[in-house]
């Protein structure tokens, strides 16, 4: 490290000891998790009938009457130029003509969507005609140059959440907007919402502008308060580039080349948040109102859940520390952590009653999550299942296909044969018992990130993903896994996924 690299470090937050960590694990790699199970409705996932359901729902909403900040978290930083992949495919291929189903379906249903009254303008604006006219010419590409380009929409620039999803009668929505109606449905409390965007820095005057634009119809329709902030990912949490030999990457001014985390960096967001409860949800997993209720009626759900298995555990560990218990007290909260939150360990039988007792202390006094899990139907991504810690006991803990080992036949059996997947749908704890906020970055586990190949300048390089926000970032919380309706996901991946009638 020379004298002008450890000014860069220092300048970014940053020290050379993490530096020579993430280092150490580009070199090595990750260890994968040991897996016990995949969670099933058998094995660690919960699933309720309708009586069950209006409990936890009378419980959340009782909740909210309370003195209880809830802050609903929105990760909306990625950038939508993924969205659009098959056409810019199109635009940059010699075809004059829409040649693939993709693209012949984009520009059949291309008025459906809720941004082609204005993409029609900026067409007659810059071509002197609009889409029609100019599919009936067959200038297909000028239509694709106009919604991408910044001589036109923009919207291979833009993130997601500025995107114009949702058309109606008078208005279009885009999905930041849909968030800030959600939030105002099942996470609002004495009349104020608080909603929280993660956002690139290059997009957050753009974000501040739209909500400007926004917040006080939605004040008006929903009779509340809006609190709405926003959040950078920190120089402090992107990781060191290497080049293929385990090197430092360096940029062609000599400087070390550090990129973005992934979104495992967002738990220094998350950890600087002030909330009792938070949600936490995808900015493209959204839907029109018409659409919303199931949606409404799962978060009330999960809420409760969390509510409810917070305040048990809240009580045992009061009366831990009373020091008023006795073992029969003991065995009920190991009940607690087997049955309720999937926590076994099968060295508890020979531990003695103190020794129990730090041991129920240390499993019950951490941030919980519950999560909602769907059905699932091949969606790529993380599932939830059942692993086992380093100290011998098991956790729930939604993993990503890259965290398990498939030379394991046994492992590669139960993620193919897995029944569920994870939608990013959570509602957190972030206190503890005695109403202190939990140190988040605590309960990382720093052995769960991926390595992933990248390149700079036509060089290839090594990139260290920090551990997954709902995957490692979360590893030492406890958690609860909820099934879900698959209706209640919905997330849009490719422009065309706004065809489906979820967002019609």
């Amino acid at each position: 490290m020379t004298q002008q690299d450890l000014q860069q470090i220092n300048e970014r937050g940053m020290n050379v000891g993490q530096i020579r960590r993430q280092l150490e694990f580009i070199k090595k790699g990750f260890p994968y998790l040991r897996l016990k199970a995949a969670a099933s409705t058998e094995l660690g996932v919960m699933s309720f009938d309708e009586i069950q359901k209006q409990h936890y729902i009378e419980v959340w909403n009782q909740f909210l009457k309370g003195d209880n900040r809830i802050v609903k978290f929105v990760p909306a930083s990625g950038a939508a130029s993924r969205m659009f992949k098959n056409l810019y495919a199109f635009l940059n291929s010699e075809e004059q003509t829409p040649q693939t189903e993709y693209e012949i379906q984009f520009f059949r249903n291309i008025h459906k969507f809720a941004f082609f009254e204005g993409l029609d303008n900026k067409c007659q604006e810059n071509e002197l005609k609009g889409v029609h006219q100019l599919i009936l010419e067959g200038k297909y590409k000028k239509v694709i140059e106009n919604l991408l380009e910044l001589k036109g929409l923009g919207y291979g620039h833009l993130p997601k959440g500025l995107l114009l999803f949702h058309q109606y009668e008078d208005v279009a929505r885009t999905s930041m907007e849909e968030h800030l109606v959600e939030a105002a449905l099942y996470a609002s409390s004495h009349g104020v919402t608080f909603v929280h965007f993660t956002v690139s820095h290059e997009h957050l005057a753009l974000f501040k502008q739209r909500v400007e634009k926004v917040v006080e119809r939605f004040s008006e329709r929903y009779q509340l308060k809006y609190a709405i902030s926003f959040s950078e990912q920190k120089p402090s949490t992107d990781t060191i580039a290497a080049n293929l030999d385990n090197t430092p990457f360096r940029n062609s001014d000599g400087s070390l080349l550090f990129r973005p985390g992934g979104h495992g960096a967002l738990i220094e967001n998350l950890n600087d948040i002030d909330a009792d409860v938070v949600f936490i949800k995808n900015i493209d997993n959204v839907v029109p109102d018409r659409w919303k209720a199931d949606t409404v009626t799962f978060k009330q759900v999960i809420g409760g859940v969390l509510v409810d298995l917070q305040k048990k555990s809240f009580n045992y560990l009061r009366l831990l520390d009373s020091g008023k218990y006795n073992h029969v007290m003991l065995e009920e909260m190991i009940r607690f952590l087997q049955r309720d939150l999937s926590c076994r360990n099968e060295s508890l039988k020979y531990m003695e009653d103190a020794e129990l007792t730090v041991y129920l202390k240390k499993k019950l006094n951490r941030p919980m999550r519950v999560c909602g899990v769907v059905r699932n139907e091949g969606e790529p991504g993380g599932g939830p299942f059942i692993t086992i810690d380093s100290d011998g006991s098991t956790s729930l803990q939604i993993l990503e296909s890259t965290q398990v080992n498939m030379d394991n036949p046994e492992y590669a059996k139960m993620l193919k044969q897995s029944t569920y997947f994870n939608p990013v749908d959570l509602v957190c704890s972030l206190k503890d018992y005695k109403g202190n906020h939990y140190h988040l970055p605590d309960f990382v586990d720093p052995s769960t990130g991926f390595i992933s190949a990248k390149s700079k300048d036509g060089k290839e390089l090594k990139a260290l993903e920090l551990p997954g926000l709902w995957n490692g970032a979360m590893s030492h919380w406890n958690t609860v896994f909820v099934e879900v309706p698959l209706s209640t996901f919905n997330p849009v991946k490719t422009v065309n996924d706004l065809l489906k009638p979820q967002h019609q």
